[in-house]
């Protein structure tokens, strides 16, 4: 199978040291692929059984006050296949949890089209309707349900940072967002939720054209420093095209930058580690038809990070279809794979994209957590059709892959080696589930699901 373009063509229990023990004998591969910009309620809102939208009698309870008209919006089904979302980065995630009353959605998307400054895009002149408040469901993402009617579907997994792409992409790999001032340095490094360093190409808001933009220095310690230390093999695979989310984060839309392996970005920040550079690892990171290639001959990597291109990341205004296509076929690849009987896939969207979620994000730090995400766990060995209620984050993954390939070592500043003044560890937070908890290694592996990338024939 290629991949063309980014699309292909072709209640918990147990847990504790004795899963991690059956699971470090069953579990010897884990792929983690980080789509774009959904809510949980945006997708999962009126899956059966899950925590979604407060309804009674099937109309929804909850809504978010427009500016605009002076009415308050409720979820409501949304079929299109397109989206716009709404602006998402630091501010705005606390506008929409307004004190934990999670209703300043609307009124976001309103105040960022009055103050846009670019007068040609038709997101900026306040007139159109917005869409935060729509939710999908198994007529637009049946691919998705039927994941998580087969598998496991995370109904409290929240973005590590209440923040927009790039920190969230660095929380995945580092469990921090960071700006240092020293190559090599980690000490020099400050805590930076919102405004990371971006990548030259990544222009922010101000910023001309062909203005020089210091290279970013990423000197703390991220998790391919660990995975080298212990000797656990790692890929970052990397869809080419284009990346979209905005700098300026109270932006709706803005210019796509180009994507490619060798190209750092926001959605590719590993190149810029100083950990990748000092432990000739750069090589590591890859196109995404080599993960294909490597499903095929059996070759996976211990641990692998997969990321879309804009065309297929469900980044607003990137098709809904398009996503599901792509990761479905990152799936099929997977199971197709002799390693199948091995595997662990952990699917979730890095941030909730201005899209509506009632749940209140629980407090662990400065730094979030941010609002609750979609979140799938597929596997031969995950239960059937289960809902994991647990707490977690993009962290509960590391954690897995810590538990698993090194026994328990954590990015922990006292003990890995290579300290930095990041705020705490986030893996040992007591909100953090264990993932353990959604397998079952006693029962026999499950055979593949494979599944019509383009079930609506789009």
């Amino acid at each position: 199978m290629a991949l063309v373009a980014g699309i292909a063509l072709v209640a918990c229990s147990g847990g504790g040291s004795s899963s991690t023990a059956a699971g470090a004998g069953k579990i010897q591969h884990v792929v983690v692929i980080m789509q774009e910009n959904r809510s949980f309620d945006s997708y999962f809102g009126t899956y059966p059984g899950a925590d979604g939208i407060p309804m009674a009698d099937g109309q929804p309870t909850v809504c978010s006050p427009d500016p605009t008209t002076g009415q308050c919006v409720k979820p409501f089904h949304d079929p299109n296949d397109v989206n716009g979302g709404g602006p998402h980065g630091a501010a705005n995630a606390k506008a929409d949890i307004n004190g934990g009353k999670m209703d300043g959605f609307v009124g976001q998307v309103r105040s960022a089209a009055t103050n846009c400054l670019d007068t040609n895009n038709p997101a900026c002149s306040g007139s159109g309707d917005s869409d935060v408040m729509g939710y999908h469901d198994n007529r637009e993402i049946p691919n998705y349900w039927t994941y998580a009617h087969n598998f496991v579907l995370q109904d409290h997994m929240f973005e590590p940072n209440s923040s927009w792409s790039l920190p969230a992409h660095l929380f995945m790999v580092s469990e921090w967002s960071a700006r240092c001032t020293q190559l090599g340095n980690p000490m020099s490094c400050q805590n930076a939720l919102d405004a990371p360093q971006p990548p030259p190409n990544f222009l922010g808001p101000g910023i001309k054209p062909g203005t020089p933009v210091p290279r970013p220095n990423y000197a703390w310690t991220d998790m391919t420093y660990l995975l080298h230390k212990h000797g656990v093999s790692w890929r970052y695979y990397v869809a080419e095209g284009t990346q979209p989310d905005c700098e300026d984060d109270t932006a709706l839309t803005c210019p796509a930058h180009g994507q490619n392996p060798g190209t750092p970005g926001i959605w590719n920040p590993l190149p810029w580690f100083d950990t990748v550079h000092e432990d000739n690892q750069r090589g590591n990171i890859q196109e995404a038809s080599k993960l294909v290639e490597a499903a095929r001959r059996g070759t996976l990597p211990a641990v692998s990070w997969v990321v879309p291109n804009g065309r297929a990341s469900e980044h607003p205004p990137s098709p809904i279809s398009n996503g599901q296509a792509w990761v479905t076929a990152v799936v099929n690849a997977l199971m197709r794979s002799p390693n199948w009987s091995s595997t662990a896939i952990f699917v979730a969207w890095d941030d909730w994209g201005g899209f509506y979620d009632h749940v209140v994000p629980p407090h662990v730090d400065e730094n979030g957590f941010g609002l609750r995400v979609p979140a799938l766990v597929i596997s031969p060995y995950a239960k059937r059709g289960f809902i994991d209620h647990q707490t977690t984050s993009f962290d509960a993954y590391n954690k897995f892959i810590q538990d698993l390939f090194l026994n328990g070592d954590r990015l922990d500043p006292a003990t890995d080696g290579r300290p930095d003044p990041r705020p705490g560890v986030r893996e040992t937070l007591p909100q953090v589930g264990d993932l353990m908890k959604v397998f079952d290694f006693s029962q026999k592996p499950r055979p593949p699901l494979i599944l019509r990338p383009s079930p609506q024939g789009r």
